[in-house]
């Protein structure tokens, strides 16, 4: 088994838990390894969600996974959302924490988007600093992930790929590496996907997503609504040679099949991770 990142564990394969699966879930305790939850459907709610979200946290590991902290933006970090989501982390008992390198909104406005980035040295200290700052609020490190991006800013003075290197090193943070992200950046932006995987500090990504994307020809629009495509799970296939391995989700998000359909798309990524020298990781919930 790959040595832990940051102290974090290698849980192995798992899927996000989504409203229309909540009773398939808890009927027959299907066979994955872990779920990954967006953070801000459990925060401060009750009632069934909740109760699914306890049952599932009692029978699997459970990571979150947020959409609006807003790591990126001008305004204040909202604090007291941090502590929200360090109170519900802890009472799930959540593998790690994870959330966007983006912004969502200025001025108090929330844009319900993950915006991007600006890559510039003045960017990456403002955003080491939010970082740090989340992470003791947190009191465990905060995973970020690289977005989907439909346009670059012409201020920028850095790559993506170096900016999150830097930001991982200098803040400690660890890395969610988004392989269909990579895909569709580097598609609508013309960059090469091998030189983005290679900058990658191996020793800070703690967990990948895979997901399918919707190609236009001349741009690509990462919509989580089918199968992963051939040219991501090529990549994955070299993230895993660059990384060893580690925690792998399958994100699908609209037009969500059956609960079946998704195991079998969860069973390709164990096999390429097979086969590329990490054995999969399966556990027995039945019970």
């Amino acid at each position: 088994m790959p040595p832990a990142r940051l102290g974090l564990p290698d849980l192995g394969f798992g899927v996000g838990l989504r409203a229309c699966h909540y009773s398939y879930v808890l009927t027959h305790r299907p066979q994955v390894d872990w779920f990954e939850v967006i953070t801000e459907n459990f925060l401060d709610v009750e009632g069934f969600a909740r109760h699914v979200l306890e049952q599932v946290a009692d029978s699997y590991p459970v990571v979150m996974h947020g959409v609006s902290m807003s790591i990126g933006s001008s305004d204040p970090l909202d604090l007291d959302y941090l502590r929200r989501v360090r109170r519900l982390a802890d009472g799930c008992g959540a593998a790690w924490v994870s959330d966007h390198l983006c912004w969502t909104g200025v001025l108090g406005i929330n844009t319900h988007d993950l915006l991007p980035m600006p890559f510039t040295e003045q960017s990456l200290r403002h955003v080491v600093e939010r970082i740090r700052i989340a992470q003791d609020i947190l009191e465990r490190p905060l995973v970020l992930e690289n977005p989907s991006s439909y346009l670059e800013y012409t201020e920028s003075t850095l790559t993506e790929w170096e900016f999150l290197a830097r930001m991982a090193e200098e803040s400690g943070c660890g890395l969610l590496l988004d392989v269909n992200n990579v895909y569709v950046s580097a598609r609508n932006h013309g960059f090469d996907p091998d030189t983005y995987l290679r900058a990658m500090p191996a020793e800070r990504v703690v967990q990948m997503h895979l997901a399918g994307h919707t190609d236009r020809g001349t741009h690509v629009i990462d919509t989580h609504d089918r199968p992963v495509a051939g040219p991501v799970w090529d990549l994955y296939r070299h993230a895993l040679d660059r990384t060893g391995g580690v925690s792998t989700l399958l994100e699908w998000d609209d037009h969500i099949p059956p609960f079946p359909d998704l195991l079998d798309e969860l069973a390709r990524a164990r096999a390429f991770a097979a086969g590329a020298g990490r054995p999969g990781v399966v556990h027995d919930h039945a019970g």
